[in-house]
């Protein structure tokens, strides 16, 4: 039982300590030079390679973003009315207020009823 519990934690923690690394040598503590063909055409190549991923990474994410609050446009019911009020003469001379109720969209445009 403590042996499997053992090589368990070290399955798990092996991977952990192999694949992160750090340092605390700074630029100038470089083992090769970075003005050597090699390390230049490999910082060159890693910087296209990123910028490349990151782009097409978010294309990716702002397409499906954009699908997305498309989507939940169509969904939104909510309703927007400006009530004024237009004044009659009634038949027998009284004045009165009649409501009129006008539908607008999210900037306050009105909207046009198609019957």
């Amino acid at each position: 039982m403590k042996n499997r519990f053992v090589s368990s934690v070290f399955v798990l923690v092996a991977p952990l300590l192999l694949l992160s690394g750090c340092t605390t040598a700074g630029q100038d503590a470089r083992v090769t030079n970075p003005t050597q063909p090699g390390p230049a055409v490999g910082n060159a190549v890693g910087t296209a390679v990123g910028a490349v991923g990151s782009n097409v990474v978010g294309a990716v994410v702002g397409g499906v973003e954009g699908a997305a609050a498309a989507t939940k446009k169509t969904f939104t019911n909510e309703r927007r009315v400006v009530r004024t009020w237009r004044t009659e003469t009634t038949s027998d001379g009284r004045t009165i207020k009649i409501p009129v109720e006008i539908e607008v969209d999210e900037n306050g445009r009105p909207i046009e009823r198609k019957e």
